[in-house]
C-alpha cells in the first residue's frame, strides 16, 4: 500500500472518524490545532492523528489530498483559506450541488483538483456505518485511501455537485422529517393534544413516539449544524424547480432548537422562538 499524507478539516466528530480509518489504513493524516477547541485535540490525539505546524498554511504545503469534513456554513470559508494547494481537495460537506460547484472553482483556481463527497451516516466505528459517495475525475484516488476500511467509499460518476445531490437528497428526507416530527409534536403541545398525539401514534404509527424523541435529542446535540444543512437542501429543491419551503422551514426548527437547554426543552423552545 502506498501512504498517503492527507489533511483533515477538521476533526469534529465524524471528522476525526474519518480520520482513524485513514490513520488505520497507514497514512499519514495531519491536522492544525490553531483556533480549535480541547475537545478537537483530544478526538484528534484519540484518531491517531500528527500536528502539523505553521498552521493550515503547514498543511497545504505536505498534504498530497485535503479531506473537508466540517459544518456546512463553513465549507466554502474553508476552500478559500487552501489557496495555492496543489493536490486533491476533497469536500465531504452536506452542501447543495451548486455550492459544491463553488468549491470546486475556488480549489480549482488554485490549482487544486477537486472531488466532491457526500457522506451518509453515522461516525465509521464498524464496517458499513458510512458511505461516502465521490464524484469527480480523480475520485478514484480518494476511494483508494479507504479500501479495506469501514468508510464505504463509492463512486458514483458524475462531476462537482454529483455526490452532493445524493446527500442532499438523503438529507432532505431523513431531518427534514425529523424536524416535521417535532413540529407536529410542538403544535399537539400548544393546543393541550399532546398525550392524545402520543396515543394515537401508539396505535396507528407504531415507533413514531419514539423517533420523535430521538429526533429532540439529536437536534439539542447537533440542530446547529442542521440550520446551514436545510439551507443547503432547500436552494438545492430551488435550483431543481421544486418547492423549498419545506426545508427553509426545517431549517426554522433548528434554529430554534439550538437554543435548547436539553431534549425535553425542545417543544418549549420550538414554541418560543427568539
Amino acid at each position: 500500500m502506498v501512504t498517503t499524507t492527507v489533511g483533515l478539516l477538521h476533526p469534529g466528530e465524524m471528522g476525526a472518524a474519518v480520520g482513524r480509518c485513514l490513520t488505520a489504513a497507514g497514512h499519514r493524516v495531519l491536522w492544525a490545532p490553531e483556533g480549535r477547541s480541547p475537545a478537537s485535540t483530544a478526538r484528534a490525539a484519540a484518531a491517531g492523528l500528527t500536528t502539523v505546524s505553521g498552521g493550515l498554511a503547514g498543511l497545504v504545503r505536505q498534504a498530497d489530498v485535503i479531506i473537508s469534513v466540517c459544518p456546512p456554513h463553513a465549507a466554502l470559508g474553508l476552500a478559500r483559506q487552501v489557496a495555492g494547494f496543489g493536490g486533491v481537495y476533497t469536500d465531504a460537506n452536506a452542501v447543495s450541488p451548486a455550492t459544491a460547484r463553488e468549491i470546486a472553482r475556488i480549489v480549482e483556481a488554485g490549482g487544486a483538483s477537486y472531488v466532491d463527497g457526500g457522506i451518509i451516516g453515522t461516525p465509521p466505528v464498524a464496517p458499513g456505518f458510512i458511505r461516502l459517495y465521490l464524484s469527480g475525475a480523480r475520485a478514484r484516488e480518494v476511494q483508494r485511501l479507504f479500501a479495506g476500511g469501514p468508510v464505504d467509499a463509492r463512486m458514483i460518476g458524475g462531476d462537482a455537485g454529483t455526490a452532493s445531490a445524493v446527500k442532499m437528497a438523503y438529507a432532505s428526507w431523513t431531518k427534514g422529517s425529523a424536524a416535521l416530527l417535532l413540529a407536529a409534536r410542538a403544535l399537539a403541545r400548544a393546543e393541550g393534544v399532546e398525550e392524545t398525539l402520543l396515543t394515537e401514534w401508539d396505535g396507528s404509527q407504531p415507533g413514531l413516539a419514539e423517533r420523535s424523541a430521538r429526533a429532540a435529542g439529536s437536534a439539542a446535540a447537533k440542530g446547529w449544524r442542521w440550520v446551514a444543512e436545510m439551507e443547503e437542501i432547500a436552494a438545492s429543491m430551488a435550483a431543481a424547480g421544486l418547492p423549498d419551503g419545506f426545508h427553509q422551514a426545517a431549517a426554522e426548527i433548528y434554529r430554534r432548537a439550538q437554543d435548547a437547554p436539553a431534549p425535553d426543552a425542545i417543544l418549549t423552545a420550538l414554541l418560543s422562538p427568539p
